[in-house]
């Protein structure tokens, strides 16, 4: 058989591409695709409907001339050969498969600046349909979609796919943020701005792999209400969040890098932007990476660049975290076999009447983090409908196999309800987290903040009195193979427990302080049993002891 690129050049030479509907010859998509699209599969290469591929003509026209003619065909694939294809928003259609090839970029052509019109050459990004009145109960990115590199609504079966670029140069990263590196700054809310390198709404039956991202605006995936979804192989490299999923059902997210220093990497969430409460349900995450320690682009080029002392800072943020819009609901959540590196640990939200219940977590892996590897909050922010916005519940959670090096100090992990709402029903087990340690008896002392409707993040209640959990306001906990270990001398108790109720500790395993290893306030029925930590005990209500 022929090597690709000769078959490629007898079929150019034939015509057959600029003929809506041609198909590409069996052999060559075969060899070209071997998990692609069946043979003879119509094929549409965007450069046979005027695209440039030079990286300075706008080719938004050709492309979505590509696209509305695969349509038209009743689906095909659009080929992005070798070549950066400057553009502003693309139109996906149902059907449609966007293939982008090795050495292809879809390069954000630059917004308007602040004050200004029209972008690159003139042109602009679609503009951002209304969202009333939903638009107070979700930041602003969350409101839109249309204002996108790539977006699509209320279409179906379709991907993108191949080992090529998306390049969100010229989006937004959002309003008021300090600038990354030497790109421009761009106001999200100003007419023609992009914000989003993909934005998908109300679809269903959605591929997205193998390709790559490079700052992807304010978000570089923006999914609400896509159902049937698959994001497999897909390296993202970006200065907000990573990828968003929100308001779906039955998602695969596997296989997956994110490196997001100023933002979440993998974000489930269940905003109001549909117009009502939606749950996100039946997802899993897979075999992915997530990371906030790297600089802009030192991912994908790999090499892999620390922030050192001469430079801003990031948030250090890059996480799975749940949240923190909570209207619908997280309900069958699994996530298996992760890394977490130069970031926060696991956040699991909800603040804004959401029903976040049957979540299992296991084979965790965690190096350097900005706070405690996990974060449980349940919460009365209550941003949505006032008639009908009441406090959630987080329930039936396990965390299983879970090991971290070099927590932070000053904040332990954390699962911290309100008073008369607790978090219910939590296992966790087989456990090894090491800690900076260094905290000090008066830190010991520190009685944190409720702060019910404070946004929710584990920097919010300020330092923690434990060098490995705070628990309050928690109903039904079980810990069983736990090791709390400090790499310095630590004062504080390894656990503090606040308002607990029916706790049991089976294995653990802990330094004891100056005091003791748990510090009990308002604890109802309590066991202790087999651990290192401390003697065994079962106590049936107790206002203050040390253990």
């Amino acid at each position: 058989m022929k090597p690709f690129s000769s078959l490629r050049r007898d079929f150019l030479r034939s015509g057959g591409l600029g003929i809506a509907g041609a198909s590409f010859p069996a052999a060559a998509l075969a060899a070209r695709q071997p998990n692609g699209p069946a043979p003879q599969q119509p094929v549409f290469d965007v450069r046979s409907y005027g695209a440039a591929g030079d990286g300075k003509t706008v080719d938004t026209s050709a492309v979505n001339g590509a696209i509305e003619a695969a349509a038209a065909a009743g689906g095909g694939l659009v080929l992005f050969p070798a070549g950066t294809y400057l553009c502003f928003s693309i139109h996906l259609k149902s059907f449609v498969h966007l293939y982008l090839d090795q050495g292809a970029t879809i390069l954000a052509a630059d917004s308007p600046q602040p004050g200004q019109t029209t972008g690159y050459n003139g042109g602009t990004y679609d503009a951002a349909e209304p969202n009333d009145p939903w638009e107070p109960y979700q930041d602003y990115g969350h409101n839109h979609w249309h204002n996108s590199l790539i977006w699509g609504e209320e279409i179906h079966d379709f991907s993108i796919t191949g080992p090529g670029l998306i390049w969100g140069k010229g989006l937004s990263f959002g309003a008021n943020r300090p600038a990354r590196g030497n790109y421009t700054i761009y106001v999200a809310e100003q007419p023609g701005v992009g914000n989003k390198a993909i934005a998908l709404k109300n679809c269903h039956n959605v591929l997205l792999r193998d390709f790559s991202v490079l700052k992807g605006g304010h978000f570089g995936l923006l999914l609400t209400g896509v159902d049937n979804l698959t994001i497999d192989n897909l390296k993202i490299d970006t200065d907000r969040d990573g990828m968003d999923i929100d308001c779906c059902w039955n998602v695969r997210v596997c296989n997956c890098t994110v490196n997001s220093p100023w933002d979440d990497g993998i974000c489930p969430k269940s905003s109001y932007a549909l117009g009502y409460a939606r749950p996100t349900k039946n997802v899993t995450v897979a075999n992915c990476r997530v990371t906030g320690w790297y600089q802009l682009g030192s991912v994908l080029d790999g090499t892999f660049k620390k922030f050192d002392a001469s430079m801003r800072r990031p948030y250090g943020t890059g996480r799975i975290k749940f949240g923190t819009e909570s209207n619908g609901g997280f309900i069958n959540m699994a996530i298996s076999n992760c890394v977490f590196e130069g970031c926060m640990g696991y956040a699991l939200e909800s603040v804004d009447g959401a029903l976040l219940e049957d979540v299992a977590i296991t084979n965790t892996a965690m190096r350097d983090l900005a706070c405690g590897p996990m974060f449980m909050r349940l919460g009365a922010r209550l941003r949505g409908p006032k008639d009908s916005t009441e406090v959630g519940m987080l329930k039936r959670i396990l965390i299983d196999n879970l090991v971290c090096h070099n927590a932070p100090q000053h904040i332990c992990s954390i699962l911290s309800g309100i008073p008369g709402a607790p978090i219910e029903d939590v296992k966790l087990s087989n456990i090894y987290i090491e800690t900076a340690g260094g905290g000090t008896a008066a830190d010991a002392q520190i009685q944190p903040p409720e702060d019910e409707s404070k946004y929710p993040e584990p920097t919010m209640f300020g330092p923690m009195p434990a060098s490995g959990f705070f628990l309050r306001h928690v109903k039904h906990l079980e810990m069983s193979h736990v090791e709390i270990a400090n790499a310095t001398p630590d004062a504080r108790p390894a656990f503090s427990l606040n308002a607990v109720e029916r706790a049991d500790f089976f294995a653990i395993t802990a330094p004891r302080g100056e005091s003791g290893a748990f510090a009990l306030h308002d604890v109802k029925d309590l066991r202790i049993g087999w651990s290192r930590a401390a003697g065994d005990v079962t106590l049936g209500s107790v206002e203050n002891k040390m253990l």
